[in-house]
């Protein structure tokens, strides 16, 4: 970072890591989704136009204005979007022929999804600021909270601290597994495949490498190895080095590039909530 430039750290991501931010996106679906109640609840759900699979621009807006009415939203704002998720997460829920069991309303699989993002948060800045001071990371951690608490997950579910919170995500990585049937539905995501969208074959394998590298990148690797995802060294340094290059070209970025999506995200839930159009 820039002698003399000043970022100030917000809950999830820091002012100048907004939009890569966006890298790690599928990385962290693969890790809330590695929950089987919250991989089934997405792939099964009721809700058309919220399929992943087949509306991913839609899903993708409606996940990342979440993120920013959690971490940069007004209180009115949190509130008008909590009641549009709750409407869409009435309809999800498992039936007799599911897999797993789940309900989108199921405060610990609401929990993990919540510290999914403030994990891959973490991690977007470690890589592209580094370590924080330990009054910082306490302050990011507490403002952090607002992940879960902007959905039905109380206050006091959110782990106490640090600490708590490293035990409790050792603890749930015990959960985590993903079969074959939630990997194949997965992968499009790691390599960001648009359904219906093919490419000349080239470019097409360029484009799925590089996501996948990405991907894999940010992946802890108890979720590449669920995902069967290939890691080593040369990769590490291929991985290093690509992002050595997009942090140098971020920190030159002006703010509002910097924070591109999400900042427009915000405006456009306002004008979605003054002229009564559907929020998710």
């Amino acid at each position: 970072m820039p002698a003399g430039r000043h970022r100030r750290w917000g809950p999830g991501f820091d002012d100048g890591l907004m939009g890569v931010a966006l890298l790690a996106g599928a990385a962290n679906v693969i890790m809330e989704l590695a929950r089987p109640g919250v991989g089934y609840g997405v792939k099964e759900s009721r809700v058309e136009s919220g399929r992943a699979d087949r509306h991913p621009v839609k899903r993708a807006r409606t996940a990342f204005t979440y993120l920013a009415v959690a971490t940069r939203g007004t209180e009115e704002q949190k509130k008008a979007y909590r009641r549009a998720v709750n409407k869409s997460h009435a309809q999800v829920y498992s039936t007799p022929e599911s897999p797993v069991q789940y309900n989108a309303f199921d405060k610990d699989l609401q929990l993990w999804v919540a510290a999914c993002l403030y994990k891959g948060g973490v991690d977007i800045a470690r890589v592209f600021i580094g370590e924080m001071d330990d009054e910082t990371a306490d302050r990011h951690y507490r403002d952090s909270s607002a992940l879960a608490t902007t959905l039905q997950v109380p206050a006091e579910m959110w782990p106490a601290d640090r600490a708590a919170f490293d035990r409790y995500w050792q603890e749930s990585l015990e959960k985590v597994h993903i079969d074959d049937t939630m990997r194949e539905y997965l992968y499009p995501f790691a390599v960001s495949r648009l359904r219906g969208v093919r490419l000349p074959g080239p470019v097409q394998r360029a484009h799925e490498g590089f996501n996948l590298l990405v991907t894999t990148g940010f992946l802890p690797q108890r979720f590449r190895d669920e995902m069967r995802f290939e890691w080593n060294a040369d990769k590490q340094r291929t991985f290093d080095r690509l992002m050595a290059v997009i942090r140098f070209f971020n920190n030159l970025a002006p703010r509002f590039i910097r924070e591109f999506p999400f900042n427009m995200l915000l405006r456009d839930l306002d004008w979605r909530i003054r002229t009564g159009r559907p929020l998710v």
